[in-house]
C-alpha cells in the first residue's frame, strides 16, 4: 500500500516539474502579418493555459530556406523560448503540425 502511495506521489511530483524548451517554428512567406502574429498568439496561449511560462518570442522576419518546402524558398522564421510540462509537448507537436500556417517546425528539449 505504502508503495502505491509513493508511486502515485512521485508521477504527481513529475507532472508539475517544467522543462525548458526551445521553439523554431517556419511559416509560409504568404501568411499576412496580421495572420502571423495570430499563429504566434495562438501558440503563446497554448502554453500559457497549460501552465507554461514563455521567457521570449523573436521574430526572425523572413528568411531564405535550404531547399524548398511545399514549394516555397523562404519563410518567416519565429523562436520562442518557454517551460511546459514535458507531458504536453507531443500536444503541442500535434497542433503544429496541423496548422495550415505552419511549413516546419522544431521543438528541443534543453538539458536541464
Amino acid at each position: 500500500m505504502v508503495s502505491e502511495r509513493a508511486s502515485k506521489q512521485a508521477s504527481k511530483v513529475e507532472d508539475v516539474q517544467l522543462r525548458d524548451y526551445e521553439l523554431v517554428v517556419i511559416t509560409s512567406p504568404e501568411v499576412e502579418d496580421e495572420k502571423l502574429e495570430t499563429t504566434i498568439d495562438n501558440i503563446s496561449q497554448f502554453i500559457t493555459e497549460k501552465g507554461g511560462i514563455i521567457s521570449s518570442v523573436e521574430r526572425w522576419g523572413k528568411r531564405r530556406l535550404a531547399y524548398p518546402i511545399k514549394h516555397f524558398m523562404e519563410g518567416s522564421y519565429v523562436l520562442t523560448l518557454f517551460k511546459l510540462k514535458p507531458t504536453l509537448s507531443k500536444e503541442l507537436e500535434a497542433r503544429l503540425q496541423i496548422s495550415e500556417e505552419v511549413l516546419r517546425h522544431l521543438l528541443i528539449k534543453m538539458s536541464s
